[in-house]
């Protein structure tokens, strides 16, 4: 006779071990929480930190950023105390140079650049917030000095609110990071104009007595050089087809360069006063400086200006009288004699009665102009009826 089977009894649902529905569940004490319980990651005062990050970084970039303008402002009243400094931009150019073309090379650029990584991510955020700085040095050391080399009212203007442009773009963290050290392009474009700018005012300071034009020239032609070293390889420089590419490269530089020397204020050349006058006295001082005359007192008209040369005196300067816009006289004999300090020259020039036009009512301007025809300053006046 055999035995009864076993009564089999059904799991319920408090049985350890067991699901609601038959199926195994983890027992408490052996990898499950307790009933009731809430599970909790450890938090540390490191995890804290990452937490605060992501929930306020945009905010303490931008607040990066103001600390950066302020940086700035202070770069500016330091440049404003001479021009010597500006021979220590060099060293400031090269190494931004230097690390350019290590960052692009480290992370590619564009839709091809890689940040992967801890260490990638650290190298990222080192190089690129000591380009900041270098950038943000740089550009608001130039400032002040083409401050006071603009003309606001002629074209070269464009190029101070150019140079103003690129100052402020190097105090956004995010625009710096996220659009001009992602593509290779962008970088060197910004980076051709920085040292453009920056080697119109370093060429004076280390070769003095250069003309302007000479200047510009050596300017375009280092700035080219080093735009097309982030580009090219140097390997392909000892094959025609890149020599034939550098040297059109450099000479298209040149030819810019030449072609748009209106555009560009001969740093650190500025004009310190400029006055126009119907008498000279002796000792070539106006015996009134007036902004509006009466047609009825212009037989002769002279003009008086102090031109700034910390430079040197390597450039040629010269008077344009204009009235209305149009040209009257192109004063090339302006006497030129030093005045006060060593940096500064006086220059004269006069306009007589029988070179005046019919109506010498309107505007009338007197542009000091370098002999290549970059405006140094301009004097303004009116005859009145």
């Amino acid at each position: 006779m055999s035995a009864p089977p076993p009564v089999q009894t059904p799991p319920g649902p408090s049985a350890p071990g067991h699901g609601a529905h038959g199926g195994w569940a983890p027992v408490a004490g052996h990898g499950a929480p307790p009933t009731g319980a809430t599970v909790t990651a450890p938090r540390g005062g490191l995890a804290r930190l990452r937490a605060a990050l992501a929930k306020y970084g945009r905010v303490l970039w931008w607040g990066h950023s103001f600390y950066a303008l302020g940086l700035g402002i202070f770069v500016v009243l330091f440049a404003a105390k001479g021009f010597a400094h500006a021979r220590f931009l060099t060293i400031t150019l090269a190494a931004v140079w230097l690390i350019l073309i290590l960052f692009f090379r480290l992370f590619g650029s564009g839709a091809a650049q890689q940040v992967e990584g801890k260490g990638a991510k650290v190298r990222f955020f080192v190089m690129t917030y000591v380009l900041k700085n270098m950038y943000q040095g740089m550009l608001f050391f130039l400032l002040p000095f083409y401050w006071r080399s603009v003309t606001f009212d002629s074209s070269n203007r464009w190029f101070m609110l150019a140079l103003g442009l690129c100052a402020a773009l190097s105090t956004l963290d995010v625009v710096f990071d996220r659009m001009l050290m992602r593509w290779k392009t962008a970088a060197s474009v910004f980076y051709f104009f920085t040292l453009f700018a920056c080697l119109n005012l370093v060429v004076p300071a280390l070769l003095p007595n250069l003309r302007a034009a000479l200047t510009l020239a050596i300017a375009a032609a280092v700035s080219a050089l080093a735009f097309w070293t982030m580009h090219v390889p140097l390997r392909l420089l000892g094959r025609p087809a890149g020599a034939t590419l550098l040297v059109g490269w450099t000479l298209a530089s040149l030819a810019g360069a030449w072609y748009g020397r209106t555009v560009v204020p001969p740093v650190a050349m500025n004009l310190r006063s400029a006055a126009v006058g119907p008498k000279l006295l002796d000792d070539g001082r106006l015996a009134i400086e007036v902004s509006s005359i009466h047609s009825s007192l212009v037989h002769e008209l002279f003009a008086v200006t102090d031109v700034f040369t910390p430079g040197g005196k390597g450039e040629r300067l010269i008077h344009e009288w204009r009235h209305e816009g149009e040209l009257v006289q192109r004063s090339t004999d302006v006497d030129p004699h030093p005045q006060g300090l060593w940096d500064t020259v006086r220059l004269r020039s006069q306009i007589a009665s029988d070179a005046l036009p019919a109506s010498t009512v309107g505007a009338w301007t007197v542009d000091v102009l370098t002999d290549d025809d970059q405006l140094v300053g301009r004097a303004h006046f009116t005859v009145i009826e």
